[in-house]
C-alpha cells in the first residue's frame, strides 16, 4: 500500500475541526454548535499548531477554566492523525496519548464534557473546583485560556505560582506555561473582549462576574518574578479583540 501523500496545513485543519468537533454530538444540540464555533472561530488553537508550541514532550497536561473539555478533544484528535500519517510535515509532532486534567468550576461545562469526551482513551480527568484551590497535579504543560481575569489580581498571582509549582514537581526540563490574556492597555480591544466574554458567559447559562485585566507588561513581569521565561504573541487574528498569548517556559531553578 503507498503511503499516505503529503497534504495541506488547510486540510489538515479542516480534518482535524470535523474530528475533534464530532464527540459533541453527544453532549447535545448546544455542545456540538459552541464546540464548532469556538474551534473554528478562535485563532489561538491552530495558532498553538502553526507555532509548533505543543510539543511530544509535553505529555501531562493541565487545562485551567476547561469548559466542556474542547483542548482534550483537540489533543486526542491530533494523537490519532498523526497515528494514521494524516499530519502535514511543517507541523510539530504533539503528545501521544496525553495525560489530561480539566479544570472547571461551572457544573454544567463539566457535565457537558463528560457526556462528550469521557469515552475518549486514555480517559480525561475533568475536575469541578475551583482553580484558586483545587490540586494541580505534576505536570509538563499548562493551558489557561482567557480564565484568570475572573478572579482579582491576589488570586491571579496566586494560581500563577501554584502552576509555576506543578510544573517544577513534574521535573520536565521543557515544562511550560500556555497562558491567553487581554491586554488592558489597549482599551479599545479590551472592552470589546469584556462585553464578548459575559455575553458568551450568558449564552453557556452562567451569571456574569466582576473580571479584572492588567496591562501585558505587568502579566509578564509576574511571570517573570515567578521564574518563567517569557514570549508575548497577539492572538487576536481575525477578531477585534487585543489577546495576546504567553509562552511562559520555566527556567532552572537557582
Amino acid at each position: 500500500m503507498s503511503a499516505v501523500p503529503p497534504f495541506s496545513t488547510d486540510t489538515a485543519w479542516r480534518e482535524l475541526h470535523e474530528a475533534a468537533t464530532v464527540p459533541y454530538k453527544k453532549g447535545g444540540s448546544f455542545a456540538w454548535h459552541f464546540a464548532r464555533g469556538k474551534l473554528g472561530r478562535d485563532p489561538v488553537f491552530r495558532g498553538l499548531l502553526e507555532r509548533g508550541l505543543i510539543g511530544p514532550e509535553h505529555r501531562r497536561v493541565v487545562d485551567i477554566g476547561c469548559g466542556q473539555g474542547l483542548f482534550a478533544s483537540l489533543l486526542a484528535s491530533m494523537s490519532r492523525m498523526q497515528a494514521h500519517g494524516r499530519w502535514p510535515l511543517s507541523w510539530k509532532a504533539t503528545p501521544a496519548a496525553a495525560d489530561y486534567t480539566g479544570i472547571e468550576l461551572m457544573p454544567k461545562d463539566v457535565a457537558r464534557a463528560e457526556a462528550s469526551i469521557g469515552h475518549l482513551q486514555p480517559a480525561p480527568r475533568l475536575v469541578c473546583g475551583d482553580m484558586c484551590s483545587a490540586p494541580l497535579p505534576e505536570c509538563d504543560l499548562v493551558v489557561i485560556l482567557d480564565v484568570l481575569h475572573y478572579v482579582d489580581i491576589e488570586a491571579q498571582n496566586g494560581v500563577l505560582q501554584r502552576v509555576r509549582d506543578a510544573l517544577r514537581r513534574g521535573g520536565n526540563p521543557h515544562a511550560r506555561l500556555l497562558l491567553r490574556i487581554g491586554d488592558a492597555s489597549s482599551k479599545r480591544g479590551f472592552a470589546i473582549s469584556q462585553w464578548v466574554d459575559r455575553t458568551v458567559t450568558r449564552i453557556r447559562g452562567h451569571k456574569v462576574s466582576p473580571t479584572w485585566g492588567r496591562p501585558l507588561a505587568d502579566w509578564v513581569a509576574v511571570l517573570q518574578r515567578l521564574g518563567f521565561g517569557v514570549r508575548s504573541i497577539p492572538m487576536s487574528e481575525g477578531t477585534p479583540f487585543a489577546n495576546v498569548l504567553l509562552v511562559a517556559d520555566l527556567e532552572p531553578a537557582a
